[in-house]
């Protein structure tokens, strides 16, 4: 139980910070992928020291990838409702996301950042959610955020060593 509390808690510490930020300047530093990568962290509090690298550096391929797929496969189409079965929308916003998860996940592994979240980044950016350059910039500040707050507050012997977890 302790691991539970511990771990939600921490998670929920994690985006406090980033929570109050985007509530106070109306900008996406909260956003779906950036849950998952609060949660690995908060969970594997005392896991290698390159997992910052990982986040970070993931979450930069998925917005960069995302957005070069957004902006020559799907620009200025959103997808927040259903298309229209078989339109060239719904063609290019698939396409965009499918060569955006390729490019995102072939980055990862080229560069040794596997952080699954960053395929979720990918894919915000490249079905048009958040596809300009100002809120990739925005999402990759507040990834750094999350790490900057991980690392530089809580991280290491500072964590409590729960029973069954190394």
């Amino acid at each position: 139980m302790r691991k539970e509390v511990g771990t939600s808690l921490y998670a929920g510490f994690l985006f406090t910070v980033l929570g109050l930020t985007a509530w106070a300047t109306g900008q996406p530093f909260v956003f779906p992928s950036l849950g998952p990568s609060a949660f690995m962290l908060a969970f594997e509090r005392r896991a290698d020291r390159r997992r910052g690298y990982r986040v970070v550096a993931s979450h930069g391929i998925g917005g960069v990838a995302g957005l070069a797929a957004y902006v020559v496969l799907a620009s200025g189409i959103v997808i927040t409702e259903p298309t229209t079965a078989f339109s060239s929308e719904g063609l290019r916003l698939a396409v965009s996301a499918t060569v955006s998860v390729v490019a995102t996940s072939w980055g990862m592994i080229a560069v040794d950042a596997v952080h699954a979240p960053a395929c979720a980044t990918t894919l915000i950016v490249s079905l048009g959610l958040l596809s300009t350059p100002a809120q990739v910039g925005i999402m990759m500040v507040s990834v750094v955020g999350l790490v900057v707050i991980h690392t530089g507050v809580l991280v290491g012997d500072g964590h409590p060593v729960y029973r069954g977890s190394g």
